[in-house]
């Protein structure tokens, strides 16, 4: 087993009470906490955010998102295993962020070809191997394998103390958790956090924290009450969860964890 014995997934006590947004959109509203910071995509996101939070299929939106060289790779070879036109469909989108059917469409050689192209001339021998041995055990390319697989051998989390990659780790990853309490622009929520138990990652017991929710009156959980679960990346709110994608995002961070622990 992977996780504690306590449960980590509450049922949502209120349903998502708006209509589901297009594919760029939910992007957007997944990519902006990582490119507020820097991290990732395009040097512009205030642009995402405004995007992001109108909620319309925008030409700019779309450009915005091929410029996340990190993710976008990812919806392509999504798509092309479901016989999808468009990368940003809503359903490959979801099936990048929290997982879904289209994800697992996706073959082992595929996937390994993908990695193959995109990494491998990056990596040290053993790093690659390392890598390689993820693909073989099972992974799919859901968000939380780019985490918990790529990023600890490609780029700045290699050579960091454990402690520090650990809380990257965490806060790169699509968390999930239920609001307390709604505080100004922030949101006292109760997550799932990760944590490393004789050399294994897990997920550990719930515990509160602060989440942003809103920049200068602007943000994608409006009207969010307590109960509401919703889906947290690098420390902001981006989206509400119905139980069917909770359920989705906890099955398919268990499998990256579950590759990533054989990979070890």
């Amino acid at each position: 087993m992977i996780g504690p014995t306590v449960s980590t997934t509450p049922t949502p006590a209120n349903p998502p009470r708006v209509a589901p947004p297009p594919g760029p959109v939910l992007f957007g509203r997944y990519a902006y906490g990582p490119n507020r910071l820097g991290y990732c995509g395009p040097d512009e996101p205030r642009a995402l955010l405004e995007y992001a939070a109108a909620g319309a299929d925008h030409r700019g939106l779309r450009e915005l998102a091929r410029g996340f060289e990190g993710a976008y790779p990812y919806l392509e070879l999504i798509a092309a295993a479901n016989g999808i036109a468009d990368p940003l469909d809503r359903s490959v989108v979801e099936a990048y962020w929290l997982g879904n059917r289209l994800t697992d469409a996706v073959r082992t050689g595929a996937m390994h070809r993908s990695v193959e192209d995109r990494f491998r001339e990056r990596l040290a021998p053993p790093s690659w191997r390392w890598l390689e041995a993820a693909v073989v055990a099972g992974a799919r390319p859901v968000h939380a394998f780019h985490v918990l697989d790529v990023l600890p051998r490609v780029g700045l989390l290699r050579g960091g103390a454990v402690d520090e990659v650990l809380r990257t780790i965490d806060s790169c990853r699509i968390r999930w958790g239920q609001v307390e309490a709604v505080v100004g622009d922030s949101l006292l929520v109760s997550v799932v956090p990760l944590e490393l138990s004789d050399g294994r990652l897990r997920l550990a017991e719930p515990r509160v924290e602060m989440v942003s929710r809103w920049l200068g009156g602007t943000g994608f959980v409006d009207g969010v009450e307590p109960g509401d679960m919703i889906a947290i990346h690098w420390n902001w709110a981006c989206d509400r969860l119905s139980a069917r994608r909770l359920r989705q995002l906890v099955a398919w961070t268990r499998l990256a964890l579950r590759v990533a622990n054989r990979a070890v």
